[in-house]
């Protein structure tokens, strides 16, 4: 593919030949780094031998070394096992990301407004860029639902394992009382289509609404009529976006999300999986989560599908999530599925 790209006529076609270039960089990313691990387990070899014939301070010296690279050759390798397990269709696209408030009122909303800040987080350290499309405001604190495009490398892949209701226990601050709360979010996330994959909508089948832009957005956003609302008629699918001043570029957005869903809706369908994951049709509250975090009387986040804890509460809501997604990745690996995965810190 390389020896491709020079040929005289490759930038021809603009349009294939960027899929081109965007193919040959996945390919390289996913194959350049196993070489080049495979580069210092060789380098290792050459260090045991070193070992192995030195003597007094020098055997000592070589053998910290030794040591050293190995102990960061160990990480290495754990990333790019869980690299190598997004194999799925749609792993290496961006994800939609929802974040619903469920039982619990001003609680539950004010627990949105966490999650909502923990993944911005985990984002940011995964390198991925968030796009903020919609957000709605609780009636007193946090926010009751908000929708955001995560975009980078894999981003589906990893936030797919977030999908699913969470829990929170704490004392609450808006109990004068301070007696401990309960509250439930759902979180759902699709994969972003891309143009490979042709979803065709007739005009007639949706309905489009337009009215004032709220919350953040700046001035130019919320004077005028740039918010687009898009409902699916025959299935009930309704898409906001704001984010944007234009509503021409609102509406394209939204329409693309639209298009997801309902290729994720399909797919959903076709494979009876809607029981495995949180739909639009699970309860937001008791017996259906996946994890919880416990603020009081003790500090446990538990990830009730792997059995994966941590009693670095503050940590976890500042978006160190890393251990609970790739424990959730190794789970649905066939060759880690029957094994013990339980990493209690």
């Amino acid at each position: 593919m390389d020896a491709e790209m020079g040929s005289p006529t490759f930038w021809d076609n603009n349009d294939r030949a960027q899929k081109h270039i965007a193919k040959l960089n996945g390919m390289k990313k996913a194959i350049l780094p196993v070489v080049a691990y495979q580069k210092k387990v060789e380098d290792v070899g050459v260090m045991i031998e070193l070992v192995e014939a030195a003597e007094g301070a020098e055997k000592d010296s070589y053998a910290k070394e030794l040591d050293q690279q190995v102990s960061g050759m160990v990480k290495e390798l754990d990333a790019l096992e869980i690299a190598s397990f997004l194999t799925g269709q749609f792993d290496k696209s961006n994800a939609i990301f929802s974040i619903q408030s469920g039982a619990g009122g001003t609680e539950s909303n004010d627990w949105a407004d966490l999650l909502f800040r923990m993944y911005n987080r985990w984002a940011e350290r995964r390198g991925f860029t968030v796009e903020l499309q919609d957000v709605q405001v609780g009636d007193q604190a946090g926010i009751s639902k908000a929708t955001m495009i995560i975009r980078g490398e894999n981003a589906y892949g990893y936030a797919k394992a977030e999908r699913g209701v969470h829990r929170l226990v704490r004392i609450s601050p808006f109990d004068s009382n301070k007696r401990r709360h309960t509250s439930f979010c759902a979180i759902d996330v699709i994969a972003e289509v891309n143009e490979e994959i042709n979803i065709e909508i007739p005009e007639t089948e949706i309905r489009t609404d337009v009215y004032r832009s709220s919350g953040k957005g700046g001035q130019g956003v919320n004077t005028t009529d740039s918010a687009v609302r898009l409902t699916h008629i025959p299935s009930g699918i309704v898409v906001v976006c704001q984010n944007e001043r234009s509503q021409i570029k609102n509406r394209a957005t939204a329409l693309n999300v639209l298009k997801s869903r309902l290729y994720e809706k399909k797919q959903d369908e076709q494979r009876a999986e809607m029981d495995k994951f949180y739909g639009e049709k699970g309860e937001i509250g008791w017996g259906s989560q996946i994890r919880s975090y416990v603020l009081q009387p003790y500090q446990m986040v538990k990830d009730l599908r792997t059995g994966v804890s941590t009693s670095d509460t503050q940590g976890v809501l500042d978006g160190d999530l890393d251990r609970f997604v790739n424990a959730w990745l190794r789970a649905g690996c066939p060759r880690h599925r029957n094994k013990d995965i339980q990493m209690d810190e």
